[in-house]
């Protein structure tokens, strides 16, 4: 089975700002990938001005400090007709805590590009577990079939922001929050983008998720990239 990979648009934010932002995009591709009947339910953020569509949960949203491990299954599996409605409801806010684990996770191990800079790499990796027999079938192991990835770079910037009230830092303060605002909804339109582009090679059975982060060996490439694309200075004597 080939691995469909997506590339998504590079975010950045500030760490205030990171840990709604990624909720977003995961809870989106999550729910767009859903391998059963899900009701959807619509998020306001409160840092911008977006709105994504999740899996519904009946339970309050928890808080963005949840933990627990990373892994998804079929709806079907997880949601059986005979089961108590109670564990329904734990199997449901469980998506969340799985989310908000990886989250943290993540921002912890993060790495330095540069003065007041962090970055690092966010999979989401779909995959179908397999039983598979060695030894003449007296050994039993399951592998792992991963089908689809999601890639996303993420960038935090800890720049201190102008806190003063005059003109030129409210001004500043807008446009860091729009910049923000713009790459957060640019990566949520190629997801959608993405998601109906090819859809062949999902598998018609039970499959799991799982998401990673890893670090580049080095990063000084992307830190001279970002050097070099920066916009021409104004050039205040002319």
């Amino acid at each position: 089975m080939n691995c469909q990979i997506h590339q998504l648009p590079e975010f950045e934010s500030s760490t205030s700002h990171v840990r709604e932002a990624l909720q977003a995009i995961l809870h989106t591709i999550l729910f767009i990938r859903s391998p059963g009947p899900v009701a959807p339910q619509d998020v306001q953020c409160e840092s911008f001005q977006t709105t994504y569509t999740r899996i519904a949960t009946d339970d309050p949203m928890p808080p963005v400090q949840s933990t627990t491990r990373n892994t998804f299954s079929h709806y079907d599996q997880q949601f059986p007709q005979n089961q108590p409605q109670q564990s329904y409801h734990q199997v449901k806010s469980d998506l969340d805590r799985r989310v908000d684990d990886s989250i943290e996770t993540f921002i912890r191990t993060l790495s330095p590009i540069g003065p007041e800079l962090m970055s690092g790499r966010l999979t989401v990796s779909f995959f179908e577990r397999r039983g598979k027999q060695k030894l003449f079938g007296l050994v039993h192991q399951e592998e792992k079939i991963v089908w689809e990835q999601w890639m996303l770079r993420v960038v935090v910037n800890n720049t201190p922001r102008p806190m003063g009230e005059d003109a030129a830092s409210v001004i500043e303060r807008q446009r860091i929050q729009d910049t923000a605002e713009g790459m957060l909804k640019a990566v949520l339109l190629k997801v959608f983008e993405l998601a109906g582009s090819e859809i062949d090679h999902i598998p018609p059975v039970m499959y799991d998720f799982e998401i990673s982060n890893a670090k580049k060996a080095d990063d000084r490439d992307e830190v001279y990239s970002r050097v070099t694309n920066l916009p021409a200075l104004i050039n205040l004597g002319s």
